[in-house]
């Protein structure tokens, strides 16, 4: 399973494409394969303040229901309402069109995030 490189990734398998101070924030191929079938996705608000590891955002699945952590501190700028209407989305282009939310954050915003070689370790077998 190949990772892009210019993602920062999270241990809770969510990917962070940072561009200055933003950032937008999925779910990793690993995480939508393990979910499933994705039939809903619950956005956070614009707006919305949040910090790092704060559950912004839920997927449901035919399997479950997961939630959606932040991996860093700011605000929420924009989310894909694309999703409201094709929640499959997330499965077909995690990377792509399937992005969930864009948040705006100071500093490096908290990040606890890990590389996308890390990643590709943690998620082995």
């Amino acid at each position: 399973m190949t990772n892009p490189s210019d993602r920062s990734y999270t241990k809770d398998h969510e990917w962070a494409l940072i561009t200055g101070s933003s950032a937008r924030v999925g779910i990793t191929m690993f995480a939508q394969d393990a979910l499933g079938d994705i039939v809903y996705v619950k956005l956070p608000e614009v707006g919305q303040q949040v910090s790092v590891g704060d559950s912004v955002a839920e997927v449901e699945s035919t399997k479950s229901v997961s939630d959606i952590y932040s991996p860093l501190t700011g605000r929420v700028t924009a989310v894909n309402s694309s999703l409201d209407q094709a929640p499959e989305l997330i499965n077909s282009s995690p990377y792509g069109e399937g992005w969930i939310f864009e948040i705006e954050f100071d500093g490096d915003g908290g990040a606890d995030t890990i590389s996308a070689e890390e990643y590709e370790e943690l998620t082995k077998g």
